[in-house]
């Protein structure tokens, strides 16, 4: 069942959502050569700590970090370590989340790690997150789930990749919804697999993680040893960027974005709801 929030709930999930924009500032700043994944983490409890909130990642599933730290062709879910030191050139994926008072806000970005990054990295993050903003400007009452997912599609699709070829869509790994768990129903494709139909209609109180995962090369992923680091079956680099986002009577509402997500959504003609923590 998919759950739907009232307003205080969601202005509740708001305030976790803050607190994930704050993580990202904070381990984005400290993203630079020579620091280490397991600095980044480091990094992440500090910020949770000061706000009084906890992370929804450590010991999920047996999960042994705070925030989930994917370089280059790890596409996501890599654990932070004190083997792994940042170096210039390098891309990488912090997925962070926090839960407070019982509900929980999720979102990932794609840094660049240092200068001279080749194009096609530069416009492999672009793309990932634009499709993102398409998603959740779909997020429309009255829309159903599947055109959330074709919004992700289409805009990947129509991008024309540096180099020749497409972008690969990862296909294990999706969106869902979000509220007093992390992981909740429905699932989200960042694609349209038609067998699985429409899927629900979206109302206001809907809440969902929205998640693109995309590489320069295959879709197809790998998990490896530590039964949590995802990697790209063919070595290609890859992009993460995720949302938290509600949908409200006003519209919808980009709960770990520090604006609401008020001057991306209007790039697609959407006007953002307001900030129920004013």
């Amino acid at each position: 069942m998919v759950q739907i929030k009232t307003p205080d709930q969601i202005a509740k999930m708001r305030a976790a959502g803050l607190v994930v924009a704050a993580v990202h500032a904070a381990t984005r700043e400290a993203a630079v050569p020579g620091t280490t994944t397991r600095d980044l983490d480091q990094v992440a409890r500090k910020v949770l700590a000061e706000h009084g909130a906890t992370s929804n990642f450590l010991g999920y599933g047996g999960f042994p970090a705070t925030i989930c730290t994917s370089v280059n062709e790890v596409v996501v879910h890599g654990i932070p370590s004190d083997e792994v030191v940042l170096k210039d050139g390098d891309l990488i994926s912090v997925d962070a989340g926090a839960v407070v008072d019982g509900w929980h806000g999720d979102a990932a970005f794609t840094a660049f790690v240092g200068s001279g990054h080749a194009p096609e990295l530069v416009e492999l993050s672009r793309v990932t997150e634009e499709s993102m903003w398409a998603g959740i400007a779909a997020m429309k009452a009255g829309n159903r789930l599947v055109d959330v997912s074709r919004a992700i599609e289409t805009y990947i699709r129509r991008q024309p990749k540096v180099g020749g070829g497409k972008y690969g869509i990862v296909q294990d790994y999706g969106g869902h919804g979000i509220g007093t768990e992390m992981h909740m129903e429905p699932h989200l494709l960042n694609y349209v697999e038609r067998r699985r139909g429409k899927g629900p209609k979206l109302v206001p109180g809907f809440c969902l993680a929205i998640e693109p995962m995309v590489s320069l090369g295959t879709p197809k992923t790998a998990v490896l040893e530590d039964d949590w680091t995802v990697v790209s079956t063919d070595g290609s680099w890859s992009s993460h960027w995720e949302h938290s986002v509600a949908l409200t009577e006003e519209g919808p509402l980009v709960l770990t974005a520090p604006d609401c997500g008020r001057a991306r959504l209007a790039e697609y003609g959407v006007t953002a709801a307001p900030d129920p923590l004013g």
